[in-house]
């Protein structure tokens, strides 16, 4: 199990590694912040002073050496824009983000699951076309169409919920619902094809062959193994979540790291930048971490594997 845990570990920095090379590349593909803080009429001389103060006017290699030595202190330099450490501003902005995932997950999840499983026990019928329609809408509708939407019906046509802006608890609604609506169809449709295989299993026909009711062989016998697909994905929906949260916030003009990223990007503040799709990284690789690691405790073949 130890070796297991370490080999995931080991990835995890490999992984981390390559994805450090590659926001370094692609922050440096928008172009030059230089053009951006100085103005139209600017001499030659007073953009080499601030491309020297940010340490542009070096070479490539010389800036990425500069990066990964502070990333391996712990020093993701300071933002262009805020003039504040990028990893302070990082954990500033996180605590609003994680505010709106438990009830996204809360949404995905009770939607999901009852569809799901109504899905696969009503195989083949106008029940499971419908519910086959609905994750099709999910996967095919982009999340910024659906805040939109939700945005006119509940705050201007209906105005009963508040359009964006982070507030009491009405404004969690709307941002919570749309960034719930990001994993729905991925999770009913792993519940219903989970079903399936479980609804076929000897277990199961014993459970009816006792005479128990058929609720009870559904959704507490199948279900129950049904879900352990869905904890072994559980990472990829919360990065799902995190990655969602860009488009979320920015219609919603949430205060949290997806909005934090976007303005990083428009303003090329590349070490912000920088920190939070690195530290968005580490976050997700430490839930498929842990989630790597319970589904070894619950699967002995891993363990034995």
């Amino acid at each position: 199990m130890q070796k297991y845990i370490l080999n995931r570990l080991l990835q995890g920095i490999v992984l981390l590694f390559i994805v450090a090379l590659i926001v370094f590349a692609l922050a440096r593909a928008t172009g030059n912040p230089a053009d951006l803080m100085v103005p139209e009429d600017a001499t030659e001389e007073e953009r080499q002073f601030v491309e020297r103060n940010l340490g542009l006017d070096r070479p490539y290699h010389v800036q990425l050496f500069v990066f990964l030595t502070g990333i391996v202190r712990g020093d993701f330099g300071d933002s262009i824009v805020y003039k504040k450490p990028a990893a302070e501003l990082f954990f500033e902005r996180l605590p609003n983000t994680l505010k709106l995932l438990p009830l996204s997950m809360f949404i995905a999840i009770s939607v999901a699951i009852p569809l799901g499983v109504v899905a696969a026990v009503k195989r083949g019928t106008w029940i499971d076309q419908v519910a086959g329609a609905i994750a099709v809408f999910g996967v095919a509708t982009p999340n910024f169409w659906i805040a939109i939407v939700c945005i006119y019906i509940f705050s201007v046509w209906l105005d009963v919920l508040p359009p964006g802006r982070m507030g009491g608890p009405l404004h969690y609604i709307l941002p919570a619902f749309t960034l719930g609506t990001f994993s729905i169809a991925g999770i009913m449709r792993l519940i219903r094809s989970s079903m399936l295989e479980v609804l076929d299993t000897e277990y199961v026909k014993l459970a009816r062959i006792k005479g128990l009711q058929e609720w009870k062989v559904f959704w507490k016998h199948c279900l129950r193994n049904a879900l352990i697909p869905v904890l072994t994905l559980f990472g990829v929906f919360v990065g799902g979540f995190v990655t969602g949260a860009i488009v979320t916030e920015t219609v919603f003009a949430w205060p949290g790291i997806g909005r934090l990223t976007i303005d990083a990007v428009a303003q090329r503040d590349f070490p912000l930048l920088q920190a939070v799709i690195l530290l968005d990284a580490v976050i997700i690789l430490a839930v498929n971490l842990m989630v790597d690691i319970l589904y070894a405790y619950i699967n002995p073949r891993i363990r034995y594997d």
